[in-house]
């Protein structure tokens, strides 16, 4: 298999984004992935992030891409989660991406670097993208998000299995004593 078809494959898993940390574990060198950047098979996004042309955008690229921009330790934070999962009609103007690193690269005003660690017990992934818990979006979206719509997003959560009945059933107690 080409370094190509490596790439493409890479890129389907990942809502079409490629990182050369990515790229390089599997067998691609940085220098072919900057090759094929070039030719036009990859558009560059920023440092070590590409995206894949062949590939086709999906609900999820632009939070991956936001994601991978921020790297190392980076999760899908807050609203930005409920957005994902399309719940509590949020509205975003910018993606949040918490990370307990310090991010020095220079990001796309649409990304909202959040200084938070996400302990392990409050991370998962939303199809393969770092994402912190819905619960755990939910609770920390309080104050920007109305209480109604968040009671909502839990109840519609719980429906679609994206969290314990259990669990929902808390959280919507919480929001309803504030």
């Amino acid at each position: 298999m080409g370094y190509r078809s490596e790439l493409r494959e890479l890129a389907f898993d990942s809502h079409g984004i490629v990182t050369l940390r990515d790229a390089e574990s599997s067998g691609v060198p940085a220098v072919e992935v900057r090759k094929l950047a070039s030719r036009g098979a990859l558009t560059r996004l920023g440092h070590g992030v590409y995206r894949m042309e062949e590939a086709p955008a999906d609900a999820l690229t632009e939070f991956a891409a936001a994601v991978a921009l921020v790297g190392g330790d980076a999760v899908l934070a807050d609203e930005s989660v409920l957005a994902a999962h399309d719940l509590a009609q949020v509205n975003l103007r910018r993606i949040q991406v918490a990370t307990g690193g310090r991010v020095r690269r220079q990001l796309p005003p649409t990304i909202e670097v959040i200084a938070r660690t996400v302990p392990a017990d409050q991370r998962t992934d939303i199809d393969g993208l770092p994402a912190m818990t819905l619960a755990a979006a939910i609770r920390a979206s309080r104050d920007r998000v109305r209480t109604s719509r968040l009671i909502d997003a839990a109840r519609q959560a719980d429906v679609r299995g994206l969290i314990d009945h259990r669990e929902a059933e808390a959280i919507i107690s919480e929001l309803e004593q504030e």
